[in-house]
């Protein structure tokens, strides 16, 4: 543990408690590089506070839209700034690029924009019209920041070609597992007949996994291709026994019929409680996306729980194949019959290799993470 060194984290949206993946990008890269250098964050006032983080969270920021714009937020952080000794400031995203930079200015603090991905260019593949002030706004966010942190390599070299970052000032800080192993086979076995039971399936079935936000555009894009494109062809195949189990929140009340689709080997099990459980007892993974940007966090635990995956390309940006150990099967993007065919034939028998782990265990991870923020000093 650094003692010159303390980080402020600067979270401008709700993570605590963490469900979605983004969410839990956030907290559980706090809560390990907490572990490392002394930690605090400072959010909005609908982040829970959770005592179990490690760290202490500071919830300051008011909750209404125009927070971005706010410039008495520079106040409250300057003094806590001062107060708490604060040296290192991460945001996430670059929104609060302007807030940061004025920081790093006034107070002599090293800036550091954890990137989840381009935002800029995933907005333009959402169709958002003012994606391209984004980008310029991004591009200086990055050029005034004494260090980048992006999802993945693909990301990393954009940002180094595009907005002209030196690649020494750029790490490739990947979301994360936060197991060092896969589970026990005994702990799977019964994680699916738990699965089994709640939504009477048959043992032997084989349980397909879909799970994402649907009121996010690219999983609902999925959700489509699996029900008009995929399950159709699986369907008419007369020996392949199984069942689609379709977990996520904010499904469009359009698709309210999915409740009634069990008879077309569809289980709508919405919002639930512990995915992991899905994770570790479902046999595979499908993951049809085409788009939406940075690293598909489902993926990253879906393997991490021993899980094996079958996906377009785009849907496995950020996932080094060669350390999948065969699990991950991606395909090329729109060609829905050898879709179906893979998850036909698809091979379970293989392990999650421990090369997988070594690269996206947190604890790794925040090591990894730490030791760029100490050679900013």
């Amino acid at each position: 543990m650094s003692e010159e060194i303390k980080v402020l984290s600067l979270v401008s949206y709700q993570f605590l408690p963490p469900d979605m993946g983004g969410q839990k990008g956030i907290a559980f890269f706090n809560r390990y590089l907490s572990r490392e250098l002394k930690l605090c964050c400072v959010t909005i006032k609908s982040n829970n506070k959770h005592t179990t983080e490690g760290y202490p969270v500071k919830n300051i920021i008011s909750d209404h839209k125009l927070r971005y714009i706010n410039p008495l937020i520079y106040f409250s952080l300057r003094k806590i700034i001062k107060e708490e000794k604060i040296t290192h400031l991460i945001i996430e995203h670059p929104y609060y690029g302007w807030l940061g930079i004025l920081l790093k200015w006034l107070c002599k603090v090293r800036l550091i924009v954890h990137s989840h991905n381009i935002e800029s260019t995933r907005f333009k593949t959402l169709g958002k019209w003012w994606w391209g002030v984004l980008w310029h706004y991004e591009k200086f966010t990055h050029n005034k920041a004494d260090h980048s942190f992006f999802i993945h390599d693909d990301d990393r070299n954009y940002a180094i070609e595009n907005f002209k970052l030196k690649p020494v000032l750029c790490s490739t800080i990947t979301y994360g597992f936060e197991l060092e192993t896969a589970p026990a086979e005994a702990e799977i076995e019964q994680a699916k007949q738990q699965i089994c039971t709640t939504h009477q399936i048959s043992g032997t079935d084989k349980i397909l996994l879909f799970n994402g936000t649907l009121g996010y555009k690219p999983n609902l894009d999925a959700l489509d291709i699996i029900l008009k494109e995929i399950n159709p062809i699986l369907l008419a195949e007369k020996n392949f026994n199984y069942k689609i189990i379709i977990c996520g929140s904010k499904l469009p009340a359009s698709y309210q019929g999915l409740i009634n689709y069990k008879e077309r080997n569809i289980i709508y099990a919405g919002f639930v409680d512990d995915i992991n459980l899905y994770f570790k007892g479902c046999s595979l993974f499908i993951n049809p996306v085409l788009d939406g940007g940075g690293i598909k966090t489902k993926l990253v635990e879906a393997l991490g729980y021993n899980l094996s995956v079958i996906s377009t390309a785009s849907g496995a940006t950020g996932i080094p194949v060669e350390l999948t150990g065969g699990k991950l099967k991606i395909l090329n993007e729109s060609d829905w019959l050898v879709f179906a065919k893979e998850i036909i034939n698809a091979n379970e028998e293989t392990n999650t290799p421990p090369a997988y782990f070594k690269h996206f265990y947190w604890g790794n991870i925040a090591q990894k993470a730490a030791t760029a923020v100490k050679n900013l000093i």
